[in-house]
C-alpha cells in the first residue's frame, strides 16, 4: 500500500474514533437528567451562569434630568387605542366613556346591548333622531383622559362614584345624570377555608374583619392598583375608613395601612394575575366585581365574597359644557336602560345581585381620593423598599424605532421609580453589559440612569436569559447587603432568544430565587416572554409604539 492509501486509511480510522466518542457522549448527554435547583445549590449553579457570561461594566456618565412633575396627557396615547364597542347611527348623538365590566363582549356587553337597541329606537330630542356611541375604556383610564383634558367624551358611566369625584376636583364639570345605571358591588374573595377560619376567630365576617386580620398578619391578599383599577381604589379607601373614619388621611388611618400593606406580597396589575397567584397559593384571597366573580364557576365552588366599600352601580355623568340637547341624550339613555328587560339582562351577566347591601363610606371628595392615591404610591413599600434591575434589550434587531422607543419608554417613565427604591440596569446583545450597578434612587443615580439609558446602542445577537442571570446575580448581591429589600426584574425587548443560555437552561434558577420578572415586549411574540413571567407571578405586557410609555408608567407605578 503507498502513502496516500495508508494516509487515507488512518485519517478513516481517526473519524470512526472521533464519531465513536462524541456518540457515546451525546448518548450520556441525553440520558442524563437536568440538575434540579434547590435552595442549597442554586447559589453554586447561578455562580457558575454567571461565569460562562461575557461582561462588560460600563464607566458610569450623568445625563440631564427633568424635575417637572410628569405629564399625564403626553404620556396617554390617541384616543383611537380604545376600541368603539357601539357606533352612533345619527349624526346628533353623545359619546359615553365605558367601563370595561359593560363594554366588552359576551357577558361583559351589557351596555353595548342596550346601546344598539337605543340606536334602534328612533329616540328622538327636539325633533331629530339621535344615537350614543360607546367607548370601551377602564375607568381609571378613562379618568386620566378626563382629568388631563387630553380627551373629554359627552358622557362617562364608570364602575363606580368615585371616578367622578376625581373628574370634578380636577376643574372638569362633571354633572350626575343617573346614580345607577346597572347594579354591581365590589368583593373580598377568601378561600373557603380562611374565610371559616376568619369567622371563628372575630365571629362574623366583612371588609373591616378582614382588613384588621390582614393588618395582624391573619392571611395574605393582594389587589390591584388604585391608580386604574375600581375596586383597587375601593379597596385602599376601605383600608383608610377601617382605621379612622373621621379623617381618612390622619396618622391613624396612615398607621394602619402601613400594618396592612406590609403583609401585601404584591399588588397586582390585572385581576388575572392575582387569580394565579390565587391558584399557586400566595394569596389567600383578593378582591374583584361581583360580576365578574359570577361568571366564575371555580371562584364560586372555592372562595366566598364578602361586599365591601361603595357600590358599584355605573353612575352616568355629563362631562364639560355639554349643551341641553347632548344632556337630553344622556337622560333618555339612562331612562332607556332602566327597562325590566335591560335589567333582566343585567342580572343574567351577573349584575344587580347583592341588592341589600349598603356602601359602607360615601361622600368621600376628589381631593382625599387623589391624596391616599399619592399615600399609597409614598407608603406601600416604605417597610420593604424594592431593588429593581432593568434588563434591556440592545441586539441588532431593536436597532431603530424599537430602541428610541425603549429609551424613550424608560427616560419617561422614571419619574415614578420612587427615591424609597434601588434601581440597576443591564443591556445584553451576543454578551452583557452592567449599565448601572444597583444603587439607591437618589437625584445622582437618576442622573447615572437617564445617561447609562441615553447611551444604549444596538447590535448584534439576543441572548436574553444571560441579561436575566446577570440581573439575579447583582440583585442576589444587594440582599444579602439588605435583606429586608423586595427584589424585581424588568425584561424590555422585542423578540426571542437567539443566543447565550435558553429558557429550559434558566426556568428553575429563576423559580428558586423567587424574583418575579415582568416583561415588556415591544411587537414582540410574547409567548416566552410570557413563560418567564409566569414562573413567579408577575406580568407581561406587549406594547406597541403608541402606548408603550403609558403601560410601562402605568406598571413601574404599581411596582415600584
Amino acid at each position: 500500500m503507498n502513502n496516500t492509501g495508508k494516509f487515507i486509511g488512518l485519517g478513516a480510522v481517526v473519524l470512526l474514533v472521533v464519531f465513536a466518542i462524541v456518540f457515546i457522549g451525546v448518548s450520556l448527554t441525553s440520558n442524563s437528567k437536568p440538575v434540579k435547583v434547590t435552595d442549597k445549590n442554586k447559589a453554586k449553579i447561578l455562580n457558575k451562569m454567571y461565569s460562562d457570561i461575557d461582561i462588560t461594566k460600563e464607566k458610569a456618565v450623568k445625563g440631564s434630568i427633568d424635575l417637572n412633575p410628569a405629564n399625564v396627557a403626553s404620556e396617554l396615547p390617541s384616543i383611537n387605542k380604545f376600541d368603539v364597542s357601539v357606533k352612533n347611527t345619527t349624526n346628533d348623538y353623545v359619546e359615553i366613556f365605558s367601563s370595561t365590566e359593560k363594554s366588552g363582549t359576551g357577558a361583559d356587553g351589557w351596555i353595548n346591548k342596550v346601546a344598539d337597541d337605543f340606536n334602534q329606537s328612533n329616540v328622538t330630542v327636539d325633533g331629530k333622531r339621535v344615537s350614543v356611541k360607546i367607548r370601551n375604556i377602564a375607568s381609571g383610564t378613562a379618568t386620566d383622559y378626563i382629568k388631563s383634558k387630553k380627551y373629554i367624551p359627552d358622557g362617562f358611566t364608570p364602575s363606580n362614584e368615585l371616578w367622578g369625584e376625581m373628574t370634578k376636583t380636577s376643574g372638569v364639570k362633571t354633572e350626575m345624570i343617573s346614580k345607577s345605571m346597572v347594579g354591581n358591588v365590589p368583593g373580598i374573595l377568601l378561600k373557603n377555608s380562611k374565610y371559616n377560619e376568619i369567622k371563628k376567630k372575630y365571629g362574623k365576617i366583612d371588609a373591616k374583619t378582614v382588613i384588621k386580620a390582614m393588618a395582624n398578619n391573619e392571611l395574605t391578599m393582594g389587589y390591584t392598583d388604585p391608580y386604574a383599577s375600581s375596586t383597587g381604589l375601593n379597596l385602599l379607601i376601605s383600608i383608610l375608613h377601617t382605621f379612622d373614619a373621621g379623617n381618612l388621611l390622619g396618622n391613624k388611618a396612615v398607621s394602619g395601612f402601613e400594618k396592612f400593606q406590609n403583609n401585601v406580597p404584591f399588588t397586582a396589575l390585572t385581576t388575572l394575575q392575582m387569580r394565579d397567584a390565587a391558584k399557586s397559593g400566595t394569596l389567600d384571597g383578593f378582591v374583584m366585581e361581583y360580576q365578574t366573580f359570577s361568571q366564575a364557576p371555580d371562584l364560586k365552588a372555592n372562595y366566598t365574597f364578602t361586599p365591601f366599600g361603595v357600590r358599584h352601580d355605573s353612575p352616568l355623568y355629563a362631562l364639560g359644557n355639554s349643551s341641553s340637547e347632548k344632556k337630553q341624550i344622556l337622560q333618555k339613555f339612562a331612562d332607556f336602560s332602566k327597562q325590566t328587560k335591560y335589567q333582566e339582562l343585567g342580572s343574567k351577566y351577573g349584575f344587580n345581585h347583592e341588592s341589600n347591601y349598603k356602601s359602607e363610606y360615601s361622600g368621600v371628595d376628589g381631593a382625599t381620593l387623589t391624596s391616599a392615591q399619592a399615600l399609597w404610591k409614598e407608603k406601600k413599600d416604605l417597610q420593604k423598599p424594592i431593588s429593581a434591575v432593568f434588563v434591556a434589550d440592545t441586539s441588532g434587531s431593536m436597532g431603530g424605532a424599537p430602541l428610541n422607543q425603549l429609551k424613550k419608554s424608560l427616560l419617561q417613565s422614571q419619574k415614578y421609580l420612587g427615591r424609597q427604591n434601588s434601581i440597576g440596569l443591564v443591556s445584553y446583545a451576543n454578551d452583557v453589559s452592567i449599565n448601572l450597578p444597583i444603587g439607591k434612587y437618589t437625584i445622582e443615580q437618576q442622573s447615572k440612569f437617564v445617561g447609562a439609558v441615553e447611551r444604549l446602542e444596538a447590535s448584534g445577537g439576543t441572548a436574553t436569559y444571560d441579561g436575566i442571570i446577570v440581573a439575579i446575580r447583582m440583585l442576589q448581591d444587594q440582599m444579602k447587603k439588605n435583606p429586608n429589600t423586595r427584589p424585581i426584574i424588568f425584561v424590555l425587548t422585542d423578540g426571542e432568544t437567539n443566543g447565550g443560555h435558553s429558557l429550559d437552561e434558566v426556568k428553575g434558577l429563576i423559580k428558586a430565587y423567587k424574583m418575579p420578572i415582568y416583561t415588556i415586549g415591544y411587537n414582540a411574540n410574547l409567548k416566552d416572554l410570557e413563560k418567564v413571567s409566569n414562573i413567579n407571578e408577575a406580568a407581561s405586557i406587549n406594547a406597541d409604539t403608541d402606548d408603550v410609555i403609558y403601560k410601562i408608567k402605568n406598571l413601574f407605578n404599581v411596582q415600584l
